[in-house]
């Protein structure tokens, strides 16, 4: 048992590696080449614990790790020395860095007081299992190289990888990404397949091994039926993929065809996607489209093979080095996912996930023409959760119209206390009510109820997301006429006197320009999709709240502004009812 993808030696296979595969790869390598290396400093590291700043040390962190990736990739394509010395170089900088862990991770300041790594007591998270997975991937492609050029390097490797990650996996049992009293998540599986990856090249302990396996099971037993992850679309890739990968490794048959599918299922159109929780709408390009692409083969999923292949980019080669080197590599020496090439998603015309009460609905399979609902009920303790139940999304040709914003670039702020306050978590900024006054809270007892889902939408009574205090029904009837090519939703509620003492308003989040009156709104959707009109009886009167986007996280998906619309149906008393319809102007 090993790594499976030959080493730099085995030329059979490296000498069939032609350049138009590693072309974008050749490129960025040589335009860094040289260059110094990107620097993390101890003052960064401590901006997490002053301001709140995590993203700043962990670019600089991607960004070495990436460069390693380049020249480890290319020193096997082309054994040039300047590359053997350029991975080298590249593994001894982060065997010399003082902490694999993002700040945001290490309990050094809970544990010592300390806002710089504390290097005795090494922090094991997915930054420290990734760099442990890089360096074991690369000491197995270039270990002769370094054998003969650089003596040394690969003892250096084994120290710090069994130091910082093997043995403290080992002979601590109380990490919290182990699963073992509670539910598992995307860590879980994370950094199980990457301490496998670790044991497998360089201490492959039986003892050692098996318990990385378990932890992969105990993730995967995890799973729904349904294939469904409850943070979403953005969080498959490192969650489900990461075990789709690790039990390639040891040989073990991939989940059920479900789990492969999800990705294909929440696609909305090239290149948006239904996205729920932490995760974006209009998701990064460069996933590792490979890696899916293998599972949906081991699984015989056709359609979820058609949509990885429909990812691939041949002007720019088969992987890029965001993925890190076992990725890159297992796609460069993958005859098929060098052959596949782009061709149509399979966009399926029906989606229904009951464990996380998620419904898609779109007029017709392969096309993303017209009016797609997404609806989803669910509950609000869910991973990476936003206060969202009952929440749904209008896509016009496949571009999202009523929108989930995502959410911001993550600081201390995000998985602390204050998480709430952030407008992006709250049902305030989602396709939402707020009920006299009162918003969504989060916990898992606040959750949908007498949920139906039917051919063309979903039921559901989203009344118990909200203090009880508030609201004794609202249910909302949220539908897609395939015929007429509209989409309506209906909402009846019975809320309290004392609810309405204050404004009841229905938020409709919207992206691109949109115009307002009583009763009726127009959105010229983003990338010319069309024009989107809303209707509502009652026509009771609406305001819009304009919300300027400065995070690149929310403006690289929406632009510079998304508008919320809100719906005053105060006036309609403590029981009524609305009716909103979507149509695409012709």
């Amino acid at each position: 048992m090993g790594l499976p993808v030959p080493a730099a030696s085995d030329r059979r296979v490296w000498d069939d590696v032609d350049e138009p595969t590693i072309r974008g790869l050749l490129a960025r390598g040589e335009a860094t080449l040289g260059e110094p290396w990107p620097l993390p400093l101890a003052s960064g590291y401590a901006r997490f614990h002053r301001d709140g700043d995590r993203d700043s040390y962990e670019q600089i962190l991607w960004a070495r790790q990436e460069r390693l990736t380049r020249a480890a990739v290319l020193a096997a394509a082309t054994l040039d020395p300047r590359w053997i010395d350029e991975a080298a170089d590249g593994v001894i900088l982060l065997c010399e860095q003082s902490s694999w862990c993002w700040p945001a991770h290490d309990e050094t300041f809970r544990r010592h007081g300390a806002v710089v790594p504390t290097v005795t007591d090494p922090w094991v998270d997915l930054g420290a299992g990734d760099v442990a997975a890089l360096l074991a991937w690369t000491d197995h492609l270039l270990g002769d190289q370094f054998d003969e050029r650089m003596p040394g390097v690969r003892a250096r490797i084994r120290h710090e990888v069994q130091l910082r990650v093997l043995r403290p996996f080992q002979q601590r049992r109380d990490w919290r990404w182990l699963g073992l009293d509670g539910p598992v998540g995307n860590w879980t599986a994370w950094i199980h397949g990457d301490i496998l990856t670790a044991a497998l090249q360089l201490e492959p302990d039986p003892g050692l091994i098996g318990a990385a396996v378990a932890g992969l099971r105990r993730f995967a037993a995890g799973l729904p039926a349904d294939g469904a992850i409850d943070e979403g679309y953005h969080y498959w890739w490192f969650g489900a993929c990461r075990l789709l990968e690790a039990l390639e490794l040891i040989g073990e048959d991939p989940p059920p065809t479900e789990t492969v599918a999800f990705p294909h299922r929440m696609q909305l159109g090239d290149p948006w996607h239904l996205n729920h929780a932490d995760g974006p709408a209009r998701p990064l390009p460069d996933m590792p489209w490979a890696a899916l692409h293998r599972a949906a083969r081991r699984a015989g999923d056709f359609e979820a093979q058609a949509y990885a292949a429909a990812h691939r980019r041949p002007q720019d080669g088969v992987a890029h080095e965001s993925d890190g080197v076992g990725r890159v590599i297992r796609a460069l020496t993958d005859p098929q996912w060098v052959a596949a090439r782009p061709g149509p998603a399979p966009l399926p015309r029906d989606v229904w996930l009951p464990s996380t009460q998620v419904r898609i609905a779109r007029p017709r399979a392969g096309s993303a023409a017209g009016l797609t609902l997404a609806i989803k009920g669910g509950h609000n303790d869910e991973h990476h959760n936003h206060n969202d139940v009952g929440s749904f999304v209008v896509a016009l040709g496949g571009v999202p119209v009523v929108v989930d914003p995502g959410r911001p670039t993550y600081t201390a702020q995000t998985f602390g206390p204050d998480r709430y306050s952030i407008w992006t978590m709250r049902s305030g900024w989602h396709n939402v009510p707020t009920i006299g006054g009162a918003e969504q809270e989060p916990g898992r007892e606040f959750a949908a109820r007498a949920v139906a889902a039917g051919d063309d939408g979903l039921l559901l009574d989203i009344a118990g997301a909200y203090p009880r205090t508030h609201v004794k029904s609202w249910v909302r009837d949220a539908r897609l006429d395939r015929t007429a090519g509209r989409i309506t939703l209906r909402d009846a509620w019975e809320i309290t006197p004392a609810a309405g003492e204050a404004p009841t308003l229905i938020h409709l989040v919207l992206a691109g320009d949109v115009t307002a009156g009583p009763g009726r709104a127009e959105v010229i959707a983003l990338d010319g999709a069309g024009v989107l009109m809303l209707t509502w009886e009652p026509a009771v009167p609406c305001r819009t709240v304009v919300r300027e986007l400065d995070d690149p996280q929310l403006s690289g998906v929406w632009g510079e502004r998304l508008t919320r619309l809100d719906i005053d149906v105060t006036g309609l008393g403590t029981v009524g009812s609305l009716e909103l319809t979507c149509e695409e102007r012709r």
